[in-house]
């Protein structure tokens, strides 16, 4: 098995589409520009209902296009927007809206930080379009990425993954082209119930969850790190972007977060990437490697972390890692209804409405109820994700 499956070069960095603005990755991607890619060229933005911060991105990279939630937020956007720069701008609304900017005529990357199922559509769009796509939006390929690693080779596209702990295997795969791929190694920081007891997860409140100990990232991928889930879709999407089998994927928990994951060779050595917990590096990477931009980012001092340790997760206390490692197993639609399920239960457990536990046993309750279908377009993706949200409504929860 040769040691790529993201290709290692990628065009200078010119015009770009950013989904998912207002959001965490999203913000912290426009700090990468304001900071270090002075050249770059924001086409289009797109934001959700968030039209004081949204203004703010507009007035500042006067894009060309922009995309929020419906007409409404349309009209509050134009009215917030400096005079004559309003005029000048194309808004549009919606999914349709979402695929607009994706295959925006002058871009050539598009980034995508959107949050769930909304993020597929457009990551097709954008490669169909015949753009490069920096994805964070690991739903994507969570639930589609065998057509969307295919869609992308037939149009000599990238992916290239904003994900930590896969830009760190991309980083560790740089010059091994022809080497051959024994294990990847990934690293989780076991999210803030690491050490609780069990007894004491089963009465984790949203607050609780939220609480993450080393990254600061978006409500949805917080409770996904509690629960273990975000490590499973990263399992997922890395059998995808990397071409390996599931026994060469080895997860390992590594509180400090120094670590971002590693790859051994078949000779044995091991290839680690390192550094200070900071979306902002793998943005960064996405958007410029295989080049490193000079950043005045904090630096990682070793004498500062003089312990990185490494243990075993525990799938019995936290069983949405075993859960997303069966729907994988499982292959077509089954990833498809984990994802959906997760989304929603996520958002109830947010509200207040399930507890912490029941995300796990609702996900294992509706792939047990599931007929899983092959998976040959994006359509099979979202029937099963109408299923699943037929499923859950009826739970009346």
């Amino acid at each position: 098995m040769r040691a790529f499956g993201v290709r290692n070069s990628t065009p200078g960095v010119k015009d770009i589409v950013l989904l998912g603005a207002t959001g965490s990755i999203g913000t912290q991607t426009l700090d990468v520009v304001r900071r270090c890619l002075p050249n770059a060229k924001v086409r289009a933005l797109t934001g959700y209902g968030n039209v004081s911060k949204l203004t703010e991105l507009v007035n500042e990279f006067k894009p060309d296009m922009v995309c929020v939630k419906d007409e409404k937020t349309a009209d509050d956007l134009k009215k917030s927007l400096v005079p004559d720069f309003g005029t000048s701008l194309r808004i549009v609304t919606g999914d349709e809206g979402l695929i607009a900017c994706a295959a925006e005529e002058h871009s050539a990357v598009v980034v995508n930080a959107l949050v769930g199922r909304a993020g597929l559509a457009p990551t097709l769009a954008a490669i169909r379009a015949g753009k490069h796509v920096a994805l964070a939006n690991k739903e994507s390929l969570v639930t589609a990425g065998a057509l969307i690693m295919g869609e992308a080779r037939e149009k000599g596209v990238r992916i290239m993954p904003i994900d930590s702990e896969h830009s760190a295997i991309w980083q560790c795969l740089q010059g091994n082209e022809g080497n051959e791929i024994e294990k990847i190694i990934l690293t989780a920081s076991g999210g803030p119930f690491r050490t609780w007891p069990s007894a004491k997860i089963n009465k984790a409140t949203a607050e609780d969850a939220l609480k993450h100990p080393n990254w600061h990232m978006g409500p949805k991928i917080t409770i996904d790190s509690a629960t273990l889930m975000n490590k499973g879709l990263e399992y997922i999407e890395a059998l995808h972007l990397f071409n390996v089998k599931p026994e060469q994927i080895e997860i390992v928990i590594h509180p400090q977060s120094i670590i971002h994951s590693m790859v051994q060779f078949t000779d044995g050595s091991v290839m680690a990437q390192m550094g200070l917990p900071d979306m902002r590096l793998p943005i960064l990477y996405a958007l410029t490697a295989p080049h490193r931009v000079k950043t005045d980012f904090p630096r990682l001092d070793l004498l500062k972390h003089k312990t990185l340790t490494f243990r075993k997760p525990n799938e019995k206390k936290f069983p949405c890692l075993a859960i997303a490692k069966e729907a994988a197993a499982i292959g077509g639609t089954a990833p498809a209804v984990m994802n959906a399920v997760n989304e929603w239960a996520v958002g109830r457990f947010l509200s207040g409405r399930i507890r912490f536990t029941d995300i796990a046993a609702i996900i294992s309750r509706a792939l047990k109820e599931y007929t899983v279908k092959p998976l040959k377009c994006a359509e099979d993706v979202w029937e099963a994700e109408k299923w699943a949200g037929e499923l859950v409504e009826a739970c009346q929860l």
